[in-house]
């Protein structure tokens, strides 16, 4: 028998066989499972170094429901951070001692997280993914460049700087009292959303280390507080059904906003006002087609007026039904209804309108709610 190395050739066949088939079985299992499971699964990758990117890992039944989650799991690292800042930039969203909740607070706070966010998602990318056969589960890595994302955000904060200087400027030498408001409040605006990049800047950079701002939002918040109090007064004037609780209402709906609100027949004692809020509002029965219950009707219509000029600079106009088993029952929910209203979305249409935010449409092309002939608002 022929030998080879010390190794007869019948032994030479069967170790070839033998090292065929365990090569065979390890290119099956590869076959069957995918390759190997990466590093970053576990979150080692000598790939994507943390002091060159950030990563987020995720994990699904399917592979577009794990993009999604490295995605989040990116988006993750920035929240927690800015939730921890949100406190400071509260006093642009409402001065704590006006009563409005805590949920609405959040509520913004959270619209400005998102913004700022869904920006730094624009930097990151699915870089891997990799299908792990025996949990049936997929995973996928997103990775940011950290200092891709730096440059890219720098330039929104450079931006905003810009516009924070000249709304700043504006606002302290125009002489026209509603163009200050605005100006402010966008420079307060524009400060919390350049805020929260540079607390995502802070996040990216691997120093931790921001680029500050010259000016602080609580600065600017006190600067537009005192000026809606002293320069800003507004006159709060309702005619019709249930006139005193309802203009109550309104007037402490735009308190919560932020204004200095007085009633039209105290403007000798406080000043004249900046803008007078007048309407009329009225409730009354109407028929419905219901055994069971009994409506009454209840509408507003408002004008934003310049006294000095008496220019309608904007209008609104809300109304709606409410039933009960009797008609007395309905219309105390009636009232109830429309004092909702103007306390909260009313006031905060005006607020809006009166900061450039959202304009109020102009009188002529505003639908009444009120029927005409009754109604105490000229048209």
């Amino acid at each position: 028998m022929m030998r080879v190395c010390g190794i007869s050739s019948g032994q030479g066949i069967a170790v070839f066989l033998c090292l065929w088939l365990m090569m065979s079985a390890s290119a099956a299992c590869t076959w069957f499972t995918g390759k190997e499971k990466p590093g970053w699964v576990d979150g080692r990758s000598a790939e994507y170094p943390p002091a060159q990117y950030l990563t987020g890992v995720g994990q699904a039944d399917t592979h577009g429901k794990a993009e999604d989650q490295a995605y989040a799991a990116v988006a993750r690292i920035f929240k927690a951070e800015v939730a921890a800042q949100a406190q400071d930039w509260e006093s642009y969203v409402v001065v704590e001692d006006r009563g409005v909740s805590n949920a609405e607070r959040r509520l913004t706070i959270d619209n400005v997280t998102k913004v700022s966010t869904d920006k730094v998602l624009e930097n990151v990318r699915i870089a891997d993914a990799w299908y792990d056969s025996d949990r049936r589960v997929h995973y996928a890595l997103g990775v940011m460049n950290r200092s891709q994302a730096e440059a890219a955000l720098m330039e929104k904060v450079s931006a905003l700087d810009r516009a924070i200087d000249a709304d700043v400027a504006e606002s302290r030498q125009t002489t026209d009292n509603l163009a200050k408001v605005r100006a402010l409040r966008r420079a307060g605006g524009n400060l919390v959303l350049r805020e929260a990049y540079n607390t995502d800047l802070r996040v990216i950079r691997p120093s931790g280390q921001g680029f500050p701002s010259v000016y602080q939002v609580n600065e600017l918040s006190d600067e537009l507080e005192q000026f809606l109090a002293t320069n800003l007064v507004l006159a709060v004037q309702v005619s019709g059904d249930h006139a005193e609780p309802v203009g109550r209402a309104l007037s402490e709906g735009l308190i919560r906003q932020g204004f200095h609100v007085i009633k039209k027949t105290e403007r000798e004692e406080d000043g004249s006002p900046e803008l007078i809020v007048r309407g009329t509002v009225r409730l009354f029965p109407i028929e419905v087609q219901d055994p069971n219950f009994t409506y009454v009707r209840w509408c507003s219509d408002f004008e934003v007026v310049e006294p000095g000029t008496r220019r309608v600079v904007g209008a609104t106009a809300r109304g709606g039904r409410e039933g009960h088993l009797t008609e007395r029952e309905a219309t105390t929910k009636a009232l109830r209804a429309m004092q909702n209203e103007l306390s909260s979305n009313v006031a905060k249409a005006i607020a809006a309108h009166v900061f450039g935010e959202v304009m109020l449409p102009e009188t002529a092309t505003m639908p009444v709610s009120c029927p005409r002939e009754e109604s105490g608002v000229k048209r």
